[in-house]
């Protein structure tokens, strides 16, 4: 997009001006300009500076959440053709690295007397298809204000947030909204699977109620095991590292506007490791692609 109005605005602004106001190399342009019109002019190796400006770009773009793997797999993505050892020993040498993941402590209170649902899931994290299986659960955030809570309903195929809710207390409510806005986006069909922990909200005769009335099928864990809903726990754990740990919130809105920034990067854009370095949303468009050939 930077190199198309570059080409536009040529005859009003100097190359390298545009370039520099763009943050884009004058070499890099010239290069795209000559492949546009020779497709098959065999690409000259990026050097070590250039290269080094694509991977901070990348590394910036993803607010540092990305370590090498990622960055690597988004400069293949750029058309950027270079190893994996070069990313990473660039890395390595300028000190650009992935935000550390920190514990957090869970929030669920599984002390009470509620019916509790058996483990339809017995982690088994691969469905084939998706609205088969969704996961849920509910992690907190602290701000000047007071408390934020966060639950996601999370499509265990693609991996894609399809619902979620922000609320300053964590009842019932919390994660029946959740569960109302991934309903309203995807209407699944009967017998969907719905995945959370033993606590209080889930048991819950409203919340259980609710999924009996989209016609989905409770589904929990063994009592404090973690383990049984990894991929939401992976969820939280790349939120928190991304966006929130070494923040200062100081009102919820603050907070919720970061979360909700952050929840739209992952799902359109954010390279997943379990889905072949490619975003949730991307993956669930090319297995449609998909049927739609086979079909035909």
């Amino acid at each position: 997009m930077k190199y198309a109005w570059i080409e536009r605005h040529s005859r009003q602004w100097p190359v390298s001006v545009a370039c520099e106001a763009l943050g884009v190399s004058p070499s890099g342009y010239h290069n795209r300009k000559a492949r546009d019109v020779d497709p098959d002019r065999p690409r000259r190796r990026i050097s070590n500076d250039a290269l080094l400006v694509h991977i901070k770009a990348v590394h910036a773009e993803s607010k540092g959440e990305y370590g090498w793997p990622r960055v690597w797999k988004r400069l293949l993505a750029q058309g950027i053709r270079v190893s994996k050892d070069r990313v990473q020993r660039l890395m390595k040498l300028h000190g650009i690295k992935a935000r550390t993941k920190r514990r957090f402590k869970a929030t669920t209170d599984s002390r009470h007397n509620l019916p509790v649902a058996p483990n339809l899931l017995q982690r088994d994290f691969s469905p084939t298809k998706p609205d088969q299986v969704w996961t849920t659960d509910i992690t907190y955030l602290w701000t000047d204000e007071g408390w934020l809570y966060l639950t996601v309903i999370l499509d265990l195929f693609s991996r894609q947030v399809v619902g979620w809710s922000l609320k300053p207390h964590m009842r019932t409510e919390l994660v029946s909204d959740a569960l109302r806005m991934a309903w309203f986006r995807r209407r699944p069909e009967t017998g969907l699977i719905v995945h959370s922990d033993r606590g209080s909200q889930y048991c819950s005769a409203e919340f259980q109620d609710l999924l009996k009335s989209y016609g989905m099928q409770s589904s929990m864990s063994r009592r404090a095991n973690c383990w049984d809903n990894a991929p939401t726990e992976s969820l939280w754990g790349s939120l928190k590292q991304a966006r929130i740990h070494g923040k200062r919130f100081a009102t919820r809105r603050e907070a919720m506007d970061e979360v909700i920034d952050w929840l739209s990067f992952y799902n359109h854009s954010r390279l997943h490791s379990t889905l072949n370095y490619v975003s949730p949303m991307q993956f669930e468009q090319d297995w449609h692609a998909a049927q739609r050939k086979e079909a035909a």
